[in-house]
């Protein structure tokens, strides 16, 4: 199962690994807190169940995130990645899934936590940045880690230019771990994830 808010580069890099059956994972439904995107749209192409739950239609946050989690749980995911999903879940959400939703987020985590991680870095000065696969908890960017990738910092960098060098690594990490961990499976013991 993938979350998505935007075009979906992360998920069709999903859905073409899960064509090869020794992959061991594909993708059962794609969904959105917003209708129309590129991603909904791939997912379609792919043939695959897409659904829309937006928070305007909803009562409120809490009545949103219990109805994402009856829409998640209908197409009974092992895995729920977050792929461009720009929305935090609650509690509902959390004790439904905790422990098996997987999201990417382009810093070396702790460092640079939030939506502004490339700009911060690049404010910051630093020389190596990165992404990080990480287990989603109740904080921001706070779970437990999967795996983490550099990413040098050139010189004459921009937000957009390293951002992009970002998301090839983060991409190629993700694709990586979701298919090892639908192979192998996966424990967490303290702030450690083991691929077994």
């Amino acid at each position: 199962m993938v979350l998505v808010s935007g075009a979906g580069t992360n998920l069709a890099a999903l859905l073409e690994a899960g064509v090869d059956p020794a992959y061991g994972a594909r993708v059962v439904a794609v969904g959105s807190d917003r209708p129309g995107t590129e991603a909904l749209e791939r997912a379609d192409r792919a043939g695959v169940a897409t659904f829309v739950h937006r928070v305007a239609d909803c009562v409120d946050r809490a009545a949103w995130d219990v109805g994402l989690a009856d829409l998640v749980a209908a197409h009974q995911p092992d895995l729920v990645v977050s792929a461009g999903f720009m929305k935090l879940v609650g509690p509902a959400f959390l004790a439904r899934f905790g422990g098996r939703f997987v999201n990417t987020h382009p810093a070396l985590l702790p460092a640079f936590p939030g939506t502004h991680a490339v700009a911060d870095a690049l404010a910051h000065g630093v020389r190596v940045t990165g992404a990080t696969l990480f287990m989603v908890d109740e904080g921001v960017d706070t779970g437990a880690i999967i795996d983490q990738r550099a990413v040098r910092v050139a010189d004459d960098d921009t937000v957009a230019s390293l951002h992009g060098r970002i998301k090839d690594v983060e991409r190629t990490m993700l694709v990586e771990h979701v298919g090892a961990m639908a192979r192998k499976g996966w424990t967490i013991h303290d702030r450690r994830v083991t691929i077994s």
